[in-house]
């Protein structure tokens, strides 16, 4: 990008941000999530650090908040309320550590860290006089909050009155004494709070901020009140003798504020590296929402002489957690076939990081869902993950739409054949088995994990096997050999062995993996479950009729016509005959006991396992009269969280689903 095309996307995105900034902190009422208007904020400061020339006074970031609002008196802060600078990787903190120890002339920052919890609410100042609550102010831009100090008084975990006890009572309680907190609401009460919202036909809060603030500014101290609002310290404005802040939050304590106590001293930018990663996987697991960490040098001195840059301190910043949502913009729209011929949009983009990785395509879905979003070629666009994995579009940042945008249609040919679409569907399809990106996704659906699973058999591999002509359908796996795959590129005979071998070992397969691995049209694994458990059998799956398929739970009508039509095809049932007479071994599966100590009882896995795999843990519910999912519901009476869990746990969470370790289950099961 030149500078010309650097400068027409910094007044964009300073527009935008300028206006979300506004309606978030000013008049409570966004419109995009945090993670959005973070990612925004991100790709701007990028830019005007590579090209320094254009920033101005009044970009975003060098601003602190919004105005204060006049329905409070306002209240000029006695140091200003800082924001802080945000970094999303390890390779950030290291540039942010570099920066320091530049400037201070040092090889190391002596002292070391501390890291903080970086709470997802409301920033308050609170001042004391005499041991006595004097004032509480917001915010507001920084240099002017407002006085909230009756709102504040309702909270059960601000004092008010300093703990004599406190060795440090004396000299806090001569003249001012201030402290900086954070006021907050926990995740249960977010949601009784959105329930009696949603009875009295009023909106949900969008998150634990919004409700804060709106609490915060209401006139009535007794609304206040009823949204047990909660508080913890994190900073000293007043010297007591600290040198360190490590220190601040012993003394804050000592004297009767609440404190985050997963807080920790770091001694190495590595030890913070590593509370952030921890955090990032354990966050579900606390009552609040936390966004991040927030990482200071511990010294005060040192930290005071590293000074302020624009408007950020430069010893600390916000070490945040992958966002869930992130913009980017769309460079392209193209089409990817599914195993069933069904054709499927999806945006290329600038590469972006999104919850945990870097992300640089998304589903579209379909043509309507496009038509719908208005979503075009050249927009920036809001992105989240779908399901913990599948990137998607939520939304179109219309206002920052360029010139030229084009709309994209679905194309009348796909790769020669003719794309067609069935009245009353929404999906476009390529009705030709036989083309060649069809069959590759059909046969590595077939070899995938939750198939045969062929171990080293990927798309690249299967590929080269079909262009070849070495393979041409399911069969023709199990009649290759050691010399048929030496001739490919990147093989040598240790190679080609493995892979025959890795063959021959899924010869032997479970019925629902089996009949998931066939690709029947309309049937994902957990259908392929059913229909094995509900017939025991092979021979009783291809001899069920309409009715017989209809009865088995969770099939309806649309489902149970499309398994008998599968089965009643000739060429299937070709399929499946030769696949027995190349010597694969359908195993049946063990019936579940009716009453078994399951029964009744719906799990949701999210995360990684570390003693068994995903398919072994849902194998065992299902033996023990259990059920799995794939989402969480009102239905699910337990989700099962291993490493780095995924949305699913904010959905338990909002929904009081019981949530286990991995250890909690394998004791039940």
């Amino acid at each position: 990008m030149n500078i010309e095309e650097a400068k027409r996307r910094v007044a964009l995105l300073r527009k935008e941000i300028d206006r979300h900034r506004y309606l978030y902190h000013v008049k409570d009422m966004p419109e995009i999530s945090d993670e959005a208007l973070d990612s925004l904020k991100h790709e701007l400061q990028e830019l005007e650090d590579k090209f320094p020339s254009l920033i101005t006074l009044d970009s975003p970031t060098q601003r602190i908040g919004g105005k204060a609002l006049e329905k409070f008196a306002k209240v000029t802060h006695s140091a200003p309320m800082l924001s802080l600078t945000d970094a999303f990787s390890k390779e950030e903190m290291q540039a942010w550590e570099a920066r320091a120890e530049k400037i201070i002339n040092a090889e190391n920052i002596v002292g070391g860290y501390f890291a903080e919890l970086k709470m997802d609410g409301l920033a308050i100042s609170l001042i004391y006089h005499g041991g006595l609550l004097k004032q509480a102010a917001t915010r507001g831009d920084g240099k002017v909050g407002e006085d909230v100090t009756a709102n504040i008084k309702t909270i059960d975990a601000v004092p008010l009155r300093l703990d004599a006890s406190s060795k440090y009572y004396h000299h806090a309680s001569h003249g001012d004494f201030e402290v900086r907190g954070e006021v907050y609401i926990d995740k249960k009460t977010l949601d009784s709070i959105n329930l009696a919202q949603k009875k009295a036909g009023l909106p949900e809060f969008a998150n634990p901020r919004n409700v804060a603030a709106g609490s915060i500014r209401q006139l009535d101290p007794q609304v206040t009140a009823s949204r047990k609002l909660k508080f913890v310290v994190y900073e000293l404005i007043t010297n007591l003798g600290q040198t360190t802040h490590k220190q601040e939050h012993k003394i804050a304590h000592s004297l009767g504020f609440p404190i985050i106590n997963q807080n920790k001293y770091c001694p190495k930018l590595q030890d913070v590296v590593n509370f952030h990663k921890y955090w990032g996987k354990k966050k579900g697991s606390l009552p609040y929402q936390i966004d991040g960490i927030v990482a200071l040098v511990d010294g005060e001195k040192l930290r005071e002489k590293l000074g302020v840059v624009g408007k950020a301190p430069r010893g600390m910043i916000a070490y945040k957690f992958a966002p869930e949502q992130a913009t980017t913009i769309i460079k392209d729209i193209k089409l990817q076939v599914g195993r069933t011929g069904t054709l499927t949009p999806v945006a290329i983009f600038k590469p972006v990081l999104l919850a945990g990785s870097t992300v640089s395509k998304a589903t579209l879905h379909n043509q309507d869902e496009i038509d719908r979003k208005d979503i075009r070629i050249g927009d920036t666009v809001i992105i989240q993950k779908a399901g913990d994995v599948i990137p998607e579009v939520v939304e179109v940042l219309n206002k920052m739409r360029p010139k030229g945008a084009k709309k994209w249609q679905m194309p009348r040919y796909y790769e020669g054949v003719k794309v067609v679409r069935k009245e009353g569907q929404v999906a476009y399809k390529v009705h030709d088995r036989s083309l060649p990106s069809v069959k590759l996704r059909q046969l590595h659906h077939f070899v995938s994990i939750s198939g045969f699973d062929v171990e080293g058999l990927g798309p690249k591999i299967l590929e080269q096997l079909l262009s070849k002509g070495l393979v041409r359908d399911y069969t023709d796996i199990f009649t290759l050999k050691v010399e048929d795959l030496r001739p490919l590129e990147r093989f040598a005979d240790k190679s080609a062995q493995n892979i025959i071998a890795s063959i021959n070992k899924s010869k032997t397969i479970e019925l629902g993996r089996f009949l998931n691995a066939l690709g029947i049209p309309m049937v994902g694994e957990e259908t392929a479950f059913d229909l094995a458990e509900h017939f025991g059998s092979l021979d009783a799956v291809l001899s069920a009729s309409f009715d017989d398929n209809n009865k088995v739970y969770g099939i309806g009508d649309k489902v149970a016509k499309s398994i008998t039509d599968y089965f009643a095809d000739t060429d299937n049932r070709h399929i499946i005959d030769e696949l027995i007479a190349s010597g694969v071994s359908i195993t049946n599966p063990e019936k579940a006991s009716k009453n078994g100590p399951l029964k009744g009882k719906t799990f949701v896995f999210t995360g990684g396992l570390e003693t068994i795999t995903r398919g072994e843990a849902e194998d065992k519910v299902r033996g023990l009269g259990g059920s799995t999912s794939s989402s969480v519901s009102k239905e699910t009476d337990y989700v099962v969280a291993g490493s780095d869990p995924g949305s699913k746990i904010d959905r338990a969470h909002k929904l009081d689903v019981k949530i286990i370790t991995e250890e909690a289950f394998l004791k039940m099961t």
